[in-house]
């Protein structure tokens, strides 16, 4: 199945998504060819300056081999192939609009039902011949997650009950409906749908899950130093309110800079105010976004496998639990990491890396599963705890072992022994541009509950 991204719609992607919005509508006999509806439809440009216009993207050629003439069932395993490996950064040239998004806030010209504080999910379209490949799925999931990027305490959408498709897609991701506020427009009744953002665990709760080897308290911020492994354990984490935030941030650049690392700064919902703007001043720039997705640890409708051999669809493989992570658990996940150091330098396999890897790891309560089929050991995951939460992370797959659903056992088995040590919440962090990624978890349960930055100075 061919891959797909999505991301705001640039340049002449624009026109195309407006385009493909009255394709889609015309083909669906939602709106008629000479109705002024249709107009509006095509005139993304407007949508773009008022709203966050979304587009899914194939590489091109891949449109014109797709299931023809289909109704898009947005079925979640589709959204996970269909979203597995297109290049965030391929040229526009080699990518086509096959799907469209338009996300609208309160008081535009685009949001019919949105009030104060709320955004709006309008005009989601498809192209006829890209559907059934779980691309609408990939759109209304990227729209939540840039919700609450933005920081909406609600999103909002109006649908039709001829629209079975889409209520069940709707249904899948948490909306929920919300009759009091249905209402009608010329001879149609539209039913109002509603998505509110799980509660997040919060920047303390996540660094108590993945501790760096050596926290500095500077006027009340945290320093994270650990040898370049990660940037989660080697960025500053900015809570509370220094008395000089110029004076803080001179003393963090130095800390920095005795150990040979930039300076990285994590900016998230709680910190600390007016800090985005001295970064902007100093030079810093965003070198990466993350999404922090939450469910329920005990939902039923996705328990995991409770022991022993766990299948895939390629057969059984075996799951073990540790308490620490074993050199082979240590080896798989080092060994796939393109970035091991936070300064981007590889990371060598050797003695120091691995006793490093283990201070970090091991600095939280947590258990490591690792996964082993005739061949020897082909996935792991790291599963860590703090207060009634447990934090998924380290997943790797092995390159043979890819494409099986080695990556969604791990996840379910993870969350299954998390339910045996009484933690009720989960979490795991994705970097927002990972669209393969983001529909494998909502596909598990989980929602976007945060979007925080790191931001570094060059």
């Amino acid at each position: 199945m061919p891959a797909a991204i999505v991301r705001v719609a640039r340049g002449r992607q624009v026109a195309d998504a407006g385009a493909l919005t009255a394709e889609a509508y015309l083909a669906d006999r939602l709106v008629g060819a000479t109705d002024a509806y249709a107009e509006e439809l095509r005139d993304a440009e407007q949508r773009s300056r008022e709203a966050t216009l979304l587009v899914a993207l194939l590489p091109r050629g891949a449109r014109d081999t797709s299931t023809a003439g289909t109704a898009d069932g947005s079925a979640t395993r589709a959204a996970e192939a269909a979203a597995r490996t297109v290049d965030a950064a391929e040229p526009d040239d080699d990518l086509v609009v096959v799907g469209t998004v338009t996300l609208a806030p309160y008081g535009t010209s685009y949001a019919e039902v949105a009030e104060p504080g709320e955004l709006e999910i309008r005009m989601l379209a498809v192209a006829p011949e890209a559907r059934r490949q779980g691309i609408a799925e990939l759109l209304v999931g990227a729209a939540l997650r840039e919700a609450v990027a933005g920081g909406a305490r609600r999103v909002v959408l109006s649908t039709l009950d001829s629209m079975e498709s889409a209520r069940r897609l709707y249904g899948r991701l948490g909306f929920v409906a919300v009759p009091e506020r249905d209402w009608d427009h010329a001879v149609v009744h539209l039913r109002v749908h509603a998505w509110t953002p799980p509660d997040a665990p919060g920047a303390l709760v996540e660094q108590a899950t993945w501790p760096p080897a050596r926290v500095v308290d500077v006027d009340g911020w945290r320093v994270g130093l650990s040898g370049g492994l990660t940037r989660r354990a080697n960025s500053l984490l900015p809570l509370g309110v220094p008395a000089d935030l110029d004076a803080s941030l001179d003393r963090v650049e130095a800390l920095y800079a005795e150990v040979g690392q930039p300076t990285v700064v994590r900016v998230c919902r709680a910190a600390t105010p007016g800090l985005t703007e001295r970064l902007d001043s100093r030079g810093y720039a965003v070198v990466a976004r993350t999404d922090v997705l939450v469910r329920a640890v005990d939902d039923d409708t996705r328990a995991g496998p409770r022991a022993g051999a766990t299948r895939t669809d390629a057969g059984p493989v075996r799951v073990s639990v540790a308490d620490r992570p074993g050199d082979a658990w240590l080896r798989l996940w080092s060994g796939a990491k393109s970035r091991l150091h936070a300064s981007g330098s590889a990371a060598e396999d050797d003695g120091t890396s691995l006793a490093l890897a283990r201070v970090v790891l091991g600095g939280a309560p947590a258990v490591y599963l690792l996964a082993t089929d005739a061949d020897g050991p082909v996935g792991v995951i790291r599963a860590a705890f703090a207060e009634d939460w447990v934090a998924l992370s380290c997943l790797v797959v092995a390159p043979h072992a890819r494409r099986r659903g080695l990556g969604r056992a791990l996840t379910l088995r993870a969350l299954d022994e998390a339910a045996r040590r009484g933690a009720r919440r989960a979490f795991l962090q994705v970097e927002a541009d990972n669209t393969g990624a983001a529909a494998l978890y909502a596909g598990l349960g989980f929602q976007p509950a945060e979007r925080y930055l790191y931001r570094e100075r060059r």
